[in-house]
């Protein structure tokens, strides 16, 4: 499984982004798809999870009630809607995909692949 992420950018607190995660792979449907952050001197940290049907979610505290994580209909794609946006969201953004029996919510340790990574970057 091989994910890319995109979507990151600059953006006024208060405003939106949507960051896509495109995998290729054909095992990708057995997959929990996780989105992680990690801003400059932080450790990386979760944000939101979704299983590998898409039945399943889970958030950080950080973003409940603010982000939303999706499937696509094509099922390779995963999203990760992020509304009211604050500059404490500024981080890297990556995407990882842990196999559907790993632990709930998958860790990233349970994490087996991981895409490159975006940029997102909330000014006040």
């Amino acid at each position: 499984v091989q994910l890319q992420a995109s979507g990151g950018g600059l953006v006024q607190a208060g405003g939106s982004l949507r960051l896509s995660c495109v995998a290729s792979g054909s095992t990708f449907s057995s997959y929990a798809i996780s989105w992680f952050r990690q801003a400059p001197g932080k450790e990386r940290e979760f944000v939101a999870t979704i299983n590998w049907s898409g039945s399943s979610t889970y958030y950080a505290d950080s973003g409940k009630g603010r982000f939303t994580i999706s499937r696509g209909n094509a099922k390779n794609t995963v999203y990760l809607q992020m509304n009211s946006l604050k500059p404490e969201d500024t981080a890297v953004y990556y995407c990882a995909a842990a196999r559907y029996d790993r632990g709930w919510p998958p860790s990233s340790h349970d994490c087996d692949y991981w895409g490159q990574g975006t940029q997102v970057t909330v000014s006040s």
